[in-house]
């Protein structure tokens, strides 16, 4: 069967300032690509059409017109919150072009919301709930719908859940994602700048699910059961990607990728007895970091690691991220420091409960840590969370799905006064941190490493230009 695979657009910038989200960091589709190679493998013809992608075109009409050159019998869109509208705009456009076309979405906005979705989007002719590579395979080769664990459907006017799928038992049966379906990859892919010494990179996961249950994490896919791929499989994975796309450097997305020390013994044994040539990143977890694992995650060619940290007020941490303390961070961050590995801190403002004086003690915290890089985002409620549901007596939550990508503040907690006055904070704290002169120094003594970044932004300067008035701190909410 004749299968496009569709990745929408979506909003991926600040409401009202120009999206050049996928200049800074043009991330490969791996849920769709993944989707690609299962699909390929039993026989079926799929295209890929990545709305993000290098040569996209602007307009929905526009990408819904290089679908349709496709000639696809099934249409399946993988969409986030921020994405789900866009593809149903396509949809709508693809089913009044050509009504024989199956339409299916599957990713986290629907596993979240399921069956509701149906009855207010006539064009989706199907839902898939969870993991999606054996229900879309099962669907297109000619299944019954009811015989289909994890599917949504249609029986005339009654729709139809069936039974959730189980997660697949073993992640090492499936074919690396589909890297050579998708057009311009790896060369007009890039990982976000700054954060590699080496060109072209790409980006992996090795592993499925989280055991822990933050508060704004969704867990709609992969649930809270973990599964991961053998040593011997990344390796693979990681060798596949060097001979065959050149890759220099590997970005992996693993919420939890060193949990399992074993395994990452294992993978770090392979690397450094047979290198394949790059380097890469990866997180780690406050308390699953200890000095042996952190020398031999750089013995085998690590070069930075992100910690997921959020906030540094102990109440908000204590309801949200429990289980993780500000001395262990501080000290997590120090022995990363001395392994000689680069650290970046992960954070979240507009938490529920979050206030002035909490963003203060973030900022200053972050401050003391001495990091490489950090990541500020902006705190969004999403339907799978376990915070969903009491949003709108945590604050003022203003549910637009097409901004709720972790951009802009679509939740006020209660103690700030204005969606305004939170980006103030937002934007203060961001030019705090790339202002601060020991920061500074450590960038401008690694300026050699970072050639490949700053090419690239010298190529996009005027749309970098652009965005940095984003950060710029208004005096009118001072």
């Amino acid at each position: 069967m004749r299968i496009t695979l569709v990745h929408p657009t979506g909003s991926n910038w600040i409401d009202g300032k120009k999206d050049m989200a996928a200049v800074a960091n043009r991330m490969a589709p791996l849920g769709m690509l993944s989707l690609s190679a299962y699909l390929k493998r039993d026989g079926h013809r799929v295209f890929l059409h990545d709305g993000l992608g290098p040569d996209a075109p602007p307009g929905v009409e526009e990408n819904v017109n290089a679908v349709l050159r496709s000639e696809p019998e099934i249409v399946g869109f993988s969409t986030t919150t921020s994405s789900f509208l866009d593809g149903c705009d396509m949809a709508l456009r693809i089913k009044e072009a050509n009504p024989r076309i199956i339409t299916v979405f599957g990713g986290v906005h629907v596993s979240a919301i399921g069956a509701a979705l149906m009855a207010d989007y006539p064009s989706i002719d199907y839902l898939s709930i969870g993991e999606g590579e054996a229900t879309l395979s099962e669907l297109a080769a000619g299944v019954e719908p009811a015989g289909i664990d994890g599917l949504v459907w249609r029986a005339g006017e009654e729709i139809v859940t069936n039974p959730p799928r189980k997660p697949l038992p073993d992640l090492d049966q499936l074919p690396f994602p589909d890297y050579e379906g998708l057009r311009g990859f790896p060369r007009r892919y890039n990982l976000p700048l700054f954060s590699y010494i080496g060109t072209p990179g790409a980006t992996m996961t090795t592993s499925r699910g989280c055991p822990y249950q933050c508060s704004y994490c969704d867990r709609s896919v992969f649930q809270r059961s973990f599964r991961y791929n053998s040593p011997a499989y990344i390796y693979a994975h990681m060798g596949h990607l060097r001979r065959r796309f050149g890759v220099r450097h590997i970005n992996i997305y693993d919420d939890l990728f060193t949990l399992n020390r074993g395994r990452i013994n294992e993978l770090c044994e392979l690397l450094i007895a047979k290198p394949l040539g790059l380097r890469f990143n990866c997180a780690v977890r406050v308390g699953h970091a200890d000095d042996g694992l952190l020398k031999m995650l750089r013995k085998a060619g690590c070069l930075m690691v992100s910690v997921g940290i959020e906030s540094a007020d102990p109440a908000l941490l204590e309801r949200h991220k429990s289980g993780v303390g500000l001395e262990d961070v501080q000290d997590t961050v120090a022995r990363i420091k001395a392994c000689g590995l680069r650290v970046k801190g992960l954070f979240m403002m507009g938490l529920p409960g979050e206030t002035e004086e909490s963003i203060g003690k973030t900022s200053d915290f972050i401050m003391s840590l001495g990091l490489d890089d950090m990541n500020m985002s902006k705190f969004t409620p999403f339907p799978g969370a376990p915070i969903w549901s009491s949003m709108n007596e945590e604050g003022v939550f203003h549910e637009d799905w097409r901004l709720m990508n972790c951009l802009n503040f679509v939740f006020v907690p209660k103690a700030i006064e204005s969606r305004e006055r939170l980006d103030y904070l937002y934007n203060r704290h961001v030019k705090r941190f790339y202002s601060d002169p020991v920061w500074r120094r450590t960038f401008g003594r690694r300026i050699w490493q970072h050639r490949w970044s700053l090419l690239h932004l010298l190529r996009h300067l005027p749309a970098f230009l652009g965005a940095k008035k984003a950060f710029e701190p208004d005096s009118k909410t001072a």
